[in-house]
């Protein structure tokens, strides 16, 4: 199979339904998944209302496709954005897709998009709908890709504030008893006979089971550190042979009870039966 980072994609954006100011960071993102070589975003640009994504398509060389809205109320950017997915998918110039919105009309679309054998990447809000999210291989929301603020930045705003023990991103979700219970299927799924299962292959499963799982939704920059903190797992390092390299293994730590002490019997000695020393008188 091809490398997932020399994928070409083709990068399909709603511009009524995602802000423009992380489009930079977005970018950035799609680079660990592939090449992006379509890059178009569809709106009705007569519009004021999308005014301030001029600068950002200059910046990133992203070709503006203009669609009139015929009639109020009706977003017909959508449509296009439909049928230039089906010209794209029929030229077999992509290996993959990924169509920025938070709009649940494209649902259909990404199921159609894999039913093709294209990988397909979805990027939205967190207010984004469950039927688009699970339609799509991987989903990623657009709030977790905020610039990281530098240090500098952080000295200058606050000069009394703990600014290095708050977590790099603000997370979205807690992490509750469902996501445990996602880590424990998962691990028993891919266990061997001792329970261990390997990281890389726990993530790619995890990701599986819930496109939109991403360890920095729950404040974490990787997964490891996010399961560590649950405090319910083990994890075995185990060298690889390369230098710095390591092989990460995740168990359910396994809780039995302790062992009660054997206890020896107590010998209860029945006392012993006193004799009548008395004399009997003689007749």
């Amino acid at each position: 199979m091809k490398n997932e980072r020399d994928l070409k994609l083709a990068v399909l954006i709603d511009a009524d339904n995602v802000p423009y100011a992380n489009v930079k960071e977005m970018f950035e993102e799609i680079a660990k998944y592939g090449t992006p070589t379509f890059k178009r975003i569809y709106a009705d640009w007569t519009k004021p209302t999308v005014s301030g994504w001029k600068k950002v398509l200059l910046e990133n060389a992203i070709t503006p496709i203009q669609q009139y809205s015929y009639s109020s109320g009706k977003n017909a950017s959508d449509s296009a954005l439909i049928i230039d997915a089906m010209d794209i998918l029929y030229t077999g110039k992509v290996d993959g897709f990924c169509i920025v919105s938070s709009d649940s009309d494209f649902t259909r679309l990404a199921t159609r998009l894999r039913e093709a054998g294209m990988k397909v990447i979805g990027i939205g809000e967190k207010k984004t709908l469950t039927p688009f999210i699970t339609a799509c291989d991987k989903f990623i929301y657009i709030e977790i890709l905020k610039p990281k603020r530098q240090p500098s930045e952080e000295n200058n705003t606050s000069q009394t504030a703990t600014s290095t023990k708050t977590p790099e991103t603000q997370p979205l979700n807690k992490v509750d008893t469902g996501i445990i219970r996602l880590f424990t299927d998962s691990i028993t799924d891919l266990a061997d006979e001792d329970g261990w299962a390997y990281l890389g292959d726990l993530g790619s499963l995890m990701m599986k089971k819930k496109p939109d799982f991403d360890s920095r939704n729950y404040g974490f920059s990787k997964l490891l550190p996010l399961i560590k903190s649950t405090n319910r797992f083990e994890v075995d390092e185990r060298e690889s042979g390369k230098a710095n390299v390591k092989h990460i293994y995740i168990r359910k730590i396994t809780q039995t009870a302790p062992v009660a002490p054997i206890q020896k019997p107590v010998n209860k000695r029945k006392p012993a039966k006193r004799q009548n020393n008395k004399q009997i008188p003689p007749p």
